[in-house]
């Protein structure tokens, strides 16, 4: 069993991309803090992927036609009321089935074997003696060092099965029958060096995939998806000059040209130079007449004396949503609003969904905030995506790379990096300081290292002296990580002199500014955004 607790994905029908592929896999989800990572592992091995909660029905998985089966970790111990259970299904279907952690103990439950406390609990680093020959482990040492996170452990195998590896704490740290198959530790994660050719035998030589699924096929895929839902109707696409949104726009203009109509919106909540930024790099790269709209005073008017985050999102949603009514009745009729959702959004804004109890952390505008009465057929043809993913698509679209490389940016813009009410003047502090961090990390070089950085504005005032004068000023926050897929991240180790740099930069030349501090929680506990 694994320690932690993650938010669960909730599923919507129609989304574009996600026809059956000639290759899938789906990983059932019992609580992992790693069942988004299983998926990323299994795509980057070109093999498909989508996660299902545990307790997902045949019917729901059958139409991606699934060559195999992965079970992730989870929380509980198979042996207690109430515990998640093995679906009938996924033996009855006789498709192979890798069983993770909990994963494998709950295969051993089902099939009459016997899990009990561990005497002594695993959790970091180990090493595994491989016992038997199994394709799991063709072209492997027989010796690895994996990654261990369990209270639980194996006592008694099921009929038939063998045990493939053990550990020191572990008897059965692998054990096998035909094509089902369980590993006791984490073969998804870094700590596993050898994991993903684990993963990669259990894709290839246990289930028969033959790893056709890559951007380009998902290109194709999504273009015809696009244009048979599409048909004639014109699309309206909320275009931030993001990645995501950048990409779902040559995306769906190669499905549809002219039908796609791209609105960029001044929100007044964006970095320094951004709007400048967006309306020239998008009039010379796209063939397609961008229509730009200035909403500052509209959305400033809404956030006047809001201070809840969660508030926050939400009016902005419902604001953004409303701009874009104005201009679909300037420039409609539409049937479509295009956004660029990702895979991360649709986790991190997860609610409770049927028997799967899931821990809401935030609302994304674009996945949770959006008004009930929304006028628009969403259209995100992204969604499935994971951040790596979709750049690798962008960059086969021929996006530049000043649009492919750029940095995650929320939605709601700096208005979730103002802690507290959001003003005209805090804007602009904000905005100066940001562009200080920015500027000064990329002259350094870090900034393809480094996942996401930025300013944040705090509710704080704290005392300083500057010159022969105390002051009394606000409170700046540095935030730097390093991720995958900002499904989790770590803080970034920037050098001290950098460091150094940016906090004179921003109390020399940004009024109201005195005091700056730097970030260096990871996620989790903490998310990137403060907000």
């Amino acid at each position: 069993m694994e320690t932690e607790e993650r938010a669960e994905a909730p599923r919507q029908a129609g989304t574009i991309g996600r026809d059956a592929p000639p290759d899938a896999v789906v990983v059932l989800d019992f609580g992992s803090q790693y069942a988004q990572l299983i998926a990323r592992r299994v795509r980057e091995a070109n093999v498909y992927c989508e996660v299902f909660p545990f307790d997902a029905t045949w019917e729901q998985v059958a139409h991606l036609r699934p060559r195999g089966v992965i079970l992730s970790g989870g929380p509980a111990s198979v042996y207690e009321p109430g515990a998640p259970q093995l679906p009938a299904w996924v033996l009855e279907q006789g498709l192979p089935v890798l069983g993770i952690c909990y994963g494998m103990q709950l295969l051993a439950h089902a099939l009459g074997g016997r899990v009990a406390p561990a005497a002594e609990r695993e959790y970091g680093p180990a090493t595994i003696e491989i016992t038997s020959a199994h394709p799991i482990f063709a072209d492997l040492p027989t010796r690895l060092d994996v990654w261990m996170s369990h209270g639980d452990r194996i006592e008694a195998l099921p009929d038939g099965f063998e045990a493939l590896a053990r550990s020191a704490n572990s008897p059965y740290a692998a054990m096998g029958r035909a094509n089902l198959i369980g590993l006791q530790f984490h073969p998804e994660v870094a700590h596993t060096p050898l994991g993903g050719t684990i993963l990669r035998n259990f894709l290839y030589d246990v289930c028969g995939c033959a790893g056709t699924w890559t951007p380009a096929s998902f290109i194709d895929n999504a273009i015809e998806q696009i244009r048979a839902r599409v048909g004639r109707d014109r699309v309206l696409l909320a275009l931030s000059g993001g990645v995501d949104s950048s990409v779902t726009a040559a995306l769906i203009h190669r499905a549809v040209g002219d039908q796609l109509t791209p609105i960029f919106v001044n929100t007044g909540l964006l970095r320094e130079g951004e709007p400048e930024t967006v309306r020239e790099v998008f009039g010379r790269h796209f063939n397609m007449q961008l229509v730009y709209v200035d909403a500052t005073e509209r959305f400033l008017a809404r956030l006047a004396g809001v201070t809840d985050p969660e508030q926050k999102r939400r009016i902005i949603g419902d604001e953004f949503v409303r701009v874009f009514e104005d201009a679909a009745a300037q420039h409609g009729p539409f049937r479509f609003l295009a956004q660029g959702t990702l895979y991360p959004d649709v986790i991190e804004s997860a609610t409770t969904s049927g028997s799967a109890a899931a821990a809401k952390i935030k609302t994304h505008h674009n996945v949770g905030g959006l008004p009930e009465d929304l006028r628009f057929e969403l259209l995100e043809p992204v969604r499935a995506l994971f951040k790596d993913e979709v750049r690798a698509v962008g960059r086969l679209l021929g996006l530049p790379d000043e649009i492919v490389q750029r940095q995650p940016f929320p939605g709601p813009g700096l208005a979730v990096r103002i802690l507290g009410e959001v003003t005209a003047e805090r804007l602009a502090t904000l905005r100066r300081a940001d562009a200080i961090v920015r500027q000064e990390i990329e002259a350094a070089g870090l900034a393809d290292d480094v996942w996401q950085f930025f300013a944040i504005l705090l509710p704080v005032r704290s005392t300083g002296v500057m010159g022969d004068q105390r002051t009394y000023a606000h409170v700046c926050a540095i935030r730097a990580v390093t991720s995958e897929d900002a499904m989790t991240a770590d803080w970034a180790r920037l050098p001290h002199d950098l460091l150094a740099r940016m906090s004179n930069r921003i109390v020399n030349e940004v009024p109201g500014i005195n005091r700056v501090v730097y970030d260096v929680t990871s996620k989790p506990p903490a998310t990137i955004e403060w907000e």
